[in-house]
């Protein structure tokens, strides 16, 4: 059976001027899909097999190509938005006819020149279209990274009370705690993070900061500027909740006591009546 989305091995059965009929087996005229001409290799003969790629032509046509997507049914890949229309969004993936992301399976708004991770499935009107829903079940867990190592990953998902998603090297499955601060970040940015922790089912936890000793200074020195935004009196301390921590200064608590801590012991601020007050 000629399966749509699939890479196949298929056979010439029939040469016609404006290319070759392609099936299975050599009697099946029946089940049978165009390979356009100027895809068809040289010297080609009925009974040669052909690798090709199965897809539908604008007309809705199943067609064959030997040009090789980056994504076959089932499969993902980062794909570059080329057009927003009032139906979804366009993507290229390197055929004739671009990979429609209807608007239903978006995480998020896109924006032509966006790169982002989607899926490749077959829609309703047996039509394939890219997604960028179910990701994560898609993701491997086999990666060879390890606890401080340094990772490249594209964000593809926003996990509200997780955390941010991550594919490293657009294939490993990896989140961004929720403590870290990421709403400078949108769907299909590529970041550098490091690897804090590997799950035992092969997940990773990765960060944006950096080591913490390094990551200390700069805190304390956000703080500091934070502090003098407020007139050089902080109206809480490290005993607030994390969440107060969190919208106000966008650190976690623990990262804010030790950007604190630092500022105390450089005697730059006085901590009293749970308050932190800038020294002149």
């Amino acid at each position: 059976m000629i399966e749509l989305g699939k890479i196949q091995k298929l056979t010439v059965v029939k040469k016609v001027d404006f290319g070759v009929y392609l099936a299975e087996g050599r009697n099946k005229a029946d089940d049978r899909v165009l390979l356009p001409k100027k895809q068809v290799p040289a010297n080609t003969s009925v009974g040669d097999e052909i690798e090709v790629f199965i897809y539908r032509d604008s007309e809705d046509r199943m067609i064959a190509t030997v040009n090789m997507p980056p994504l076959t049914l089932g499969g993902f890949a980062p794909l570059k938005v080329v057009e927003v229309t009032k139906i979804g969004a366009f993507l290229d993936w390197g055929l004739e006819k671009d990979l429609m992301l209807p608007y239903k399976q978006m995480r998020g708004r896109v924006e032509e020149g966006d790169e982002i991770l989607v899926r490749l499935y077959i829609d309703k009107s047996d039509r394939l279209c890219a997604s960028m829903k179910g990701l994560y079940q898609l993701l491997s867990t086999g990666s060879a990274y390890q606890e401080g190592d340094d990772a490249t990953g594209r964000v593809y998902e926003f996990g509200h009370d997780y955390g941010t998603f991550i594919a490293i090297d657009d294939k490993y499955s990896a989140m961004i705690p929720r403590h870290e601060d990421t709403s400078n970040l949108r769907i299909g940015d590529v970041i550098d993070v490091r690897i804090t922790k590997v799950k035992k089912d092969g997940k990773l936890d990765v960060t944006t900061r950096d080591k913490s000793y390094i990551q200390m200074d700069e805190d304390a020195a956000m703080l500091l500027e934070l502090i003098d935004s407020y007139a050089g009196v902080l109206p809480f301390t490290e005993k607030a909740s994390p969440d107060v921590i969190k919208r106000e200064t966008g650190l976690s608590k623990n990262a804010f006591k030790r950007g604190i801590g630092r500022l105390y012991k450089q005697r730059l601020i006085t901590i009293e009546d749970g308050k932190i007050r800038r020294v002149e």
